[in-house]
């Protein structure tokens, strides 16, 4: 149904992305494509669903796939009816019910009478409060964007359906829905995704690197369990190839020692024999060529290990290569850090909430603060760091260090380079090459020191700030996340998982995403109440 001959695709810059890629989907196949950032998923989608073309090779399918994209910018100044592809339809259906019934009209409506009432049907199953379907794209949430697009899939039908993380901007609710999409659609189903208990609704999982693409017959707890398999077999031949590396250089080390002892008696023996000169250069240059063949001979065993060596670390994965060692809060558990009493947010005398909120935060709890898209969320942050006042009630906050993450990891300096950005968490005086050490080992090597912090991806600005976090020298008594693995991939996401994991201070988090709040252990729970807006609230 979805056939992918030796294809390779080449970026306008002549950057080779992938090549020769080989791909067949069946009929209902439900399809998790994984790979970590820049290895062409976005690319290999847009490739399937017809809006790019290959540099080479062929791609085949049996009807014309429905995608919903990731990013929507290019959609902002389109119709939400022309996003969704069926404009003509409803200006040919609205002219024939105004008396246009030309062949034209006929022709573009079809037998689709129905179209009007099919979305909103749709809408109202995706809990999009039935939006004027002229309306602009631009005037819509990043929420309201996705569940327009998925709606399509009900509006359409579609048979092949590819799907580019379509859980990054829903709420709980709305990923329900999603999920149960996911386990009763008979299409075909391409997903990419880093949402861990989406890609567990998925039957197997093929993942994109630069070897090509490899298939794990499972979901992703079943790639995992695999990845790690593979990660622990190559570990140990890590351990082996180390341990022969060693052993190789210590009779090599020994080997030209006792030729340096037998030369040296040798020596020894002509001397006193009193042979002449001639004899005795001889005698030496060819003890001098012995040593030499000797070193040669054990020089090319321990190049070769070396050449596998390096081999194999090329191929650790960054979770292996990269040492998490996160520093720990001061404060005693069960501390108290934070009492709200009766807080509401708003202007004027219109609030926030329908009704106020009360909680208590003490250190060592693992929250997350939970609600739907536009329950003001992330205005509670703000006012648990100061950055704003409730309208009614109080906080009281103790005196805490507190680091706040947000998707966009603004607490990344843009202007300077990823060195600058190490050495401005430098409280601890690090020496140079001390500093650059955590570096490497958060995969940024010497290539990356100097470049600007622009340019990093989601993921390479995530590890920078761990990284940074490992290099200050006061651990934060409170890290607030929030939505923290929105712009990651797969590695990036366990990666993050691994450091939080890790960390014994308090933990605040906003996410929709249940996998990585278990993964966590933000047990905890608070509830922000139903809003008083009709409008979404930040």
């Amino acid at each position: 149904m979805l056939f992918l001959q030796d294809a390779s695709y080449t970026h306008p810059n002549r950057d080779l992305l992938f090549s020769n890629i080989n791909l067949a989907i069946n009929r209902q196949d439900k399809i998790a494509l994984i790979g970590n950032n820049g290895s062409g998923k976005s690319t290999l989608l847009q490739i399937l669903a017809g809006t790019l073309q290959l540099s080479d090779g062929q791609v085949k399918t049996e009807s014309r796939p429905y995608y919903v994209p990731q990013i929507f910018g290019q959609f902002n100044d389109h119709t939400i009816a022309r996003a969704l592809g069926i404009e003509d339809k409803l200006t040919a259906l609205k002219q024939i019910l105004d008396g246009q019934v030309t062949e034209e009209n006929l022709t573009l409506l079809g037998d689709d009478w129905t179209i009007e009432e099919r979305c909103s049907e749709a809408f109202a199953h995706w809990n999009l409060d039935a939006p004027d379907l002229m309306q602009k794209m631009g005037t819509l949430s990043g929420g309201q964007k996705t569940k327009v697009f998925l709606a399509g899939t009900a509006i359409h039908h579609p048979e092949i359906v590819l799907l580019d993380e379509p859980s990054n901007h829903l709420d709980t609710v709305s990923r329900d829905i999603l999920y149960e999409y996911i386990k009763t659609t008979a299409a075909t189903l391409v997903v990419v995704s880093h949402d861990r208990t989406l890609l567990n609704l998925l039957d197997t999982v093929y993942e994109l690197s630069k070897r090509g693409i490899t298939v794990y017959g499972g979901n992703y707890d079943f790639y995992a369990e695999q990845k790690m398999i593979e990660s622990d077999a190559l570990n140990q031949d890590l351990k082996s190839k180390e341990k022969a590396l060693r052993k190789a250089k210590e009779i090599e080390r020994e080997s030209v020692e006792r030729q340096q002892k037998l030369d040296a008696r040798g020596k020894r023996k002509q001397e006193k024999a009193g042979l002449p000169t001639i004899s005795m250069n001889t005698f030496k240059n060819n003890a001098e060529k012995s040593t030499s063949r000797i070193k040669g001979v054990h020089a090319e065993k321990v190049g070769n290990i070396s050449q596998d060596l390096t081999e194999l670390r090329a191929s650790l994965s960054g979770m292996d290569k990269m040492k998490v060692d996160f520093d720990h809060s001061a404060l005693h558990n069960g501390k108290v850090l934070v009492t709200a009493k009766d807080i509401n947010f708003g202007f004027g005398d219109h609030l926030l909430w329908k009704e106020p909120m009360n909680f208590q935060i003490t250190s060592g709890d693992r929250y997350a603060i939970k609600g739907q898209n536009g329950s003001g969320k992330t205005t509670l942050i703000k006012m648990l760091l100061g950055d704003l006042l409730p309208q009614t009630g109080t906080i009281e906050c103790t005196n805490m260090n507190a680091i706040y993450i947000d998707q966009d990891y603004s607490l990344i300096d843009n202007t300077l380079t990823v060195y600058q950005q190490a050495q401005e968490y430098n409280s601890g005086a690090l020496q140079e090459h001390e500093v650059k050490i955590r570096l490497n080992r958060f995969l940024f090597t010497k290539e990356y020191w100097d470049k600007p912090c622009l340019v990093l991806s989601g993921g390479e600005k995530m590890r920078l700030m761990l990284c940074s976090l490992t290099i200050r020298n006061h651990a934060p008594d409170i890290i607030i996340l929030d939505e923290p693995t929105n712009n990651l991939d797969i590695q990036n996401v366990e990666i993050l998982t691994a450091a939080i994991s890790a960390y014994q201070g308090t933990l605040l988090v906003v996410s929709h995403d249940e996998y990585f709040l278990k993964e966590v252990n933000a047990a905890g729970s608070i509830h922000l109440p139903a809003t008083a807006y009709s409008k979404p609230f930040s």
